[in-house]
C-alpha cells in the first residue's frame, strides 16, 4: 500500500476510534485485573545515555511518577541497565522464571516465538496501535502478530564535512557515481579518510543494508526469505569494492576492521570526508566544532526507494499476568509528550503518525528532520525472524570480506546466504 494512504488510514481510524470514546479502553482486556489490589510492575530498560550520565533514569522517573499518580494501586519499579548487558539481563531474568512485566531492549523475536508475551492488540488502545508508523509495525511482526511495540526508531544519512568539502571544491552527492568522484576529489586535496566504511564486527549488518537498500536488493525478498546472495546485493559490494575500496577511498583502515564507533570519532574529529550517519552523531560532531552536511543516502541513479530503519523495541511478559495494569502503562507510554520527549532527548526518531508529525514543525528539531523524511518508507532488518540474531553475527564477522583485496563479492555473500538460509529452515 502507497505510504501516504497508509498514513491517511492510521490518522483516520485513531480519529475515528478516538470518536468512539475508545482512548481510555485497552483492546482485548476489557477488566482484567482492575479490581485485584495493589499491582507492582517490573521495568527493564536500556540505558541511552552514551556519557554516563542519568538522562535516561530521569525520562523513567518522571514517566512513572506521571503515571503513578493517574493510576493509584499500581507501582512501577525500573531497572536501567547498559546496552552492553540489557539483553542478555532480560533473557537471564527469562530463563530463571524472573520475566519483568516489560522489558525495553533490543529484540523480540525470541519472547514471541516462545509464546512469552502479549499480542499488541491485548495491550494497547485501538488509537494507540493504530497510531505506530507502517514500517514499524510491519518489523514488530512476528508470524503476523505485533508483539514488538517500536520504542524509539532512527534512520541514516549521509553526512559530509562542510569544511573539507570546500576546501575540495565538492559538492554532496546524490548517485554512487557522485559519490566516488567527490571522494576522489577529498583524496587529491589531502583527505585521508574520504569515505568511511565501517564493516567491522560492531555493527557491519547495519552499514551493509544502507548500500544493499540503496541497490535495490536487501537482506530479504518480497516474499520475506533470506537473499543475501542475490544479483542486486553482488553488483552493490562489487561496487564498493571496485569504485571505493580498491581504489583508496575508504581510508587507512581496512572497512572489515573498521567499527562503527571510530568511524564515528574520526568523522567528530575532523579526519573523515563523508560516511552513512546517524542522528546522536551530529552533537558529538558538534561539540568538536566539525559543520556537518546531510543529504539522502546517494544511490545508484538517485535517493534510493526505501533507505534502512532502526528501531529499539518494548514489550510486554505474559508471566505475571498482569495484563490490564501493562497495557495501561504501555498506552501511556505512547502518549505523543512522552514519545517527543524521549525522542528529542536522544536524538532519536519518535515511532507514532502524531509524533512524528509534531516533531516536523517544531524549530528545536530541525536536524532531525532528514531521517523524519524517509522513516515512513524505510526498511528494516528482518527482526521478527528468530533466526536473525544468528544471521545477523555471521554477517558482522563475515561481510567484510566481501570487499578485502583478495575477497570475492559473490563468495561472501554465497556463504553468508546458505548460512543464513539453513537457520531460517531450521526455525
Amino acid at each position: 500500500m502507497d505510504e501516504a494512504v497508509e498514513r491517511r488510514r492510521f490518522l483516520g481510524l485513531t480519529a475515528a476510534a478516538a470518536a468512539l470514546g475508545l482512548t481510555a479502553t485497552v483492546g482485548g482486556c476489557g477488566s482484567l485485573g482492575g479490581d485485584s489490589g495493589d499491582v507492582t510492575l517490573r521495568l527493564v530498560a536500556a540505558d541511552y545515555d552514551l556519557n554516563g550520565g542519568g538522562t535516561t533514569k530521569k525520562y523513567w522517573t518522571d514517566l512513572v511518577a506521571a503515571f503513578e499518580a493517574e493510576h493509584p494501586g499500581v507501582t512501577v519499579e525500573v531497572q536501567v541497565v547498559s546496552w552492553d548487558d540489557v539483553d542478555r539481563k532480560v533473557s537471564e531474568m527469562v530463563k530463571a522464571d524472573e520475566a519483568p512485566d516489560i522489558a525495553q531492549v533490543g529484540s523480540y523475536a525470541d519472547y514471541a516465538a516462545a509464546g512469552q508475551l502479549y499480542a499488541a492488540d491485548e495491550l494497547l488502545s485501538i488509537p494507540v496501535q493504530a497510531n505506530f508508523l507502517a514500517p514499524l509495525v510491519d518489523a514488530g511482526e512476528h508470524k503476523r502478530t505485533q508483539y514488538g511495540l517500536p520504542f524509539v526508531a532512527s534512520t541514516r544519512s549521509l553526512f559530509y564535512n562542510k569544511a573539507l568539502f570546500e576546501d575540495a571544491g565538492a559538492k554532496a552527492p546524490t548517485t554512487w557515481a557522485e559519490l566516488a568522484a567527490t571522494a576522489e576529489k577529498l583524496k587529491d586535496d589531502g583527505v585521508r579518510t574520504p569515505f568511511a566504511l565501517p564493516l567491522g564486527p560492531e555493527e557491519a549488518q547495519a552499514e551493509a543494508l544502507m548500500w544493499l537498500l540503496s541497490g535495490g536488493g536487501g537482506w530479504t525478498d518480497g516474499t520475506d526469505r533470506y537473499a543475501v546472495d542475490s544479483d542486486a546485493n553482488v553488483r552493490t559490494f562489487e561496487w564498493l569494492k571496485k569504485s571505493l575500496v580498491d581504489k583508496g577511498l575508504t581510508g587507512p583502515v581496512a572497512p572489515a576492521k573498521l567499527n562503527r564507533k571510530a568511524a564515528f570519532a574520526a568523522f567528530a574529529n575532523g579526519e573523515v570526508g563523508m560516511l552513512n550517519g546517524h542522528p546522536s552523531l551530529l552533537k558529538e560532531a558538534a561539540k568538536k566544532g566539525v559543520e556537518v552536511g546531510q543529504v539522502p543516502l546517494p544511490g545508484v541513479d538517485g535517493p534510493p526507494d526505501s533507505a534502512m530503519g532502526v528501531a529499539d523495541w518494548i514489550m510486554g511478559f505474559k508471566q505475571n499476568g498482569h495484563r490490564k495494569e501493562i497495557g495501561d502503562f504501555l498506552n501511556f507510554v505512547f502518549t505523543d509528550e512522552n514519545v517527543l520527549k524521549f525522542a528529542g532527548d536522544n536524538d532519536l526518531l519518535p515511532v507514532t503518525v502524531s509524533a512524528s508529525t509534531r516533531m516536523e514543525t517544531e524549530p528545536e528539531h530541525a536536524n532531525l528532520r532528514v531521517f523524519l523524511k524517509t522513516l515512513p518508507d524505510s526498511q528494516l532488518p528482518p527482526v521478527g525472524k528468530t533466526s536473525w540474531s544468528q544471521v545477523s553475527e555471521n554477517i558482522k564477522q563475515n561481510i567484510g570480506k566481501a570487499v578485502s583485496p583478495a575477497g570475492r563479492p559473490a563468495d561472501v555473500l554465497g556463504s553468508i546466504s546458505r548460512t543464513a538460509t539453513a537457520a531460517e529452515n531450521a526455525e
